[in-house]
């Protein structure tokens, strides 16, 4: 079949971060060697505007761990990208701002663990709420669109109206308000994670009541959590047609959990090859594109070309087959995995979270703590 026209770049610059999220989507046992250099990445971007890409996010991991953010804005810019930095705002401060913004920074998604200084700091392992407050308001003085974004999860989602209220009160634009996805870190914790039916519906309430009041002042966008569905979300609306991800060695990902989540897959490299010749004609990309490859029920499902059989990550993930139809889906005959998990979650105790751990997400090895909860 004939490629679509990719739509946006996911550029991750480096898994390093300072912070220590449960929930973080990093690889498990990711790589922190042979990270693309300055020159690499420049090219990467000039590949992905020939091939007709039209917006990169800079991510990690951590961003402005790179001291050549500035430098990769600029190239992106040069390359008549939209360019938007995707952080969690520490190492930030005001000259760094302006040095962004004077590279040509068209925006900046900046990522809460919650409104409380207390709660945030426990959910992240170390005092970031404080910097983060101040790179807001950094970004905000640089002139630069703020998007704040704020990860969703049993801990915090009862938290949910401050949240907003804090999006306020630093001047956001917009805010995803994403309740976790269980990929990576986050899918060995989905225990003490997924938030209990009950919690969100209230939060969709309180998110549908916000998006009301806020129409025009603040776009606010709320995303389910995948196991309360009885449909898939398309896999960023289909694998290999809008998105693709560089990761910080060089490999290219039609989505970026893949390389973990999908171990038998193989993943070219632009070290090797040209950008255009992975998006076209690589096995990774073309593996799961269209619906030629899809098995039943999604073969003969008149929603094929909307969900496109959802995600390939979260199917390999809980039924050890990538191929397999998304088992969050209620036709699929392994949605019974997801309910025996959501039967276990909505008869407990959503209790204290002093335990909520405090792990590097860099580090290779994942040490398993109490209560089922790792890293």
């Amino acid at each position: 079949m004939t490629a679509p026209r990719p739509y946006a770049l996911l550029a991750e610059l480096t898994y390093r971060c300072p912070l220590h999220c449960p929930y973080c989507s990093n690889p498990a046992r990711a790589r922190n060697d042979a990270e693309l250099t300055t020159a690499e990445w420049h090219r990467v971007l000039r590949e992905a505007t020939e091939l007709g890409v039209l917006q990169v996010g800079f991510s990690g991991g951590e961003p402005l761990v790179r001291r050549d953010l500035a430098e990769l804005v600029h190239g992106a810019r040069e390359a008549k990208l939209y360019t938007n930095l995707i952080t969690s705002g520490v190492g930030l401060d005001e000259s760094r701002a302006n040095e962004l913004r004077e590279a040509g920074l068209d925006s900046v998604q900046l990522s809460f663990q919650s409104d409380d200084v207390d709660l945030a700091d426990e959910i992240a392992g170390v005092r970031a709420h404080q910097p983060k407050l101040a790179a807001a308001s950094f970004i905000r003085a640089a002139g630069i669109p703020l998007s704040l974004n704020f990860v969703i999860h049993r801990r915090n989602i009862d938290r949910l109206p401050q949240m907003i209220g804090l999006a306020e009160a630093l001047g956001a634009e917009r805010v995803e308000l994403a309740n976790v996805q269980f990929y990576g870190w986050a899918f060995l914790n989905r225990a003490a994670l997924l938030p209990t039916r009950e919690q969100v519906a209230r939060a969709r309430e309180v998110a549908t009541a916000a998006k009301a009041r806020l129409a025009g002042k603040i776009d606010i966008f709320y995303v389910l959590p995948d196991y309360y569905e009885t449909r898939p979300k398309p896999c960023l609306n289909g694998w290999g047609q809008r998105y693709l991800t560089v990761n910080p060695i060089g490999d290219v990902l039609p989505c970026p959990t893949a390389s973990s989540a999908i171990p038998d897959l193989h993943f070219e490299n632009v070290r090797a090859r040209s950008l255009d010749w992975i998006w076209r004609q690589s096995e990774s990309f073309n593996r799961f594109r269209g619906t030629e490859w899809m098995p039943e029920p999604c073969r003969s499902c008149p929603q094929k070309e909307i969900d496109f059989g959802g995600c390939r990550c979260q199917a390999a993930l809980l039924t050890g087959s990538a191929a397999n139809t998304d088992p969050v889906c209620s036709l699929s005959p392994n949605r019974v995995r997801v309910d025996a998990v959501l039967r276990d979650l909505n008869p407990s105790i959503v209790g204290a979270f002093d335990w909520m751990p405090r792990v590097n997400p860099n580090k290779e090895a994942a040490a398993t703590l109490d209560r089922e909860v790792t890293r």
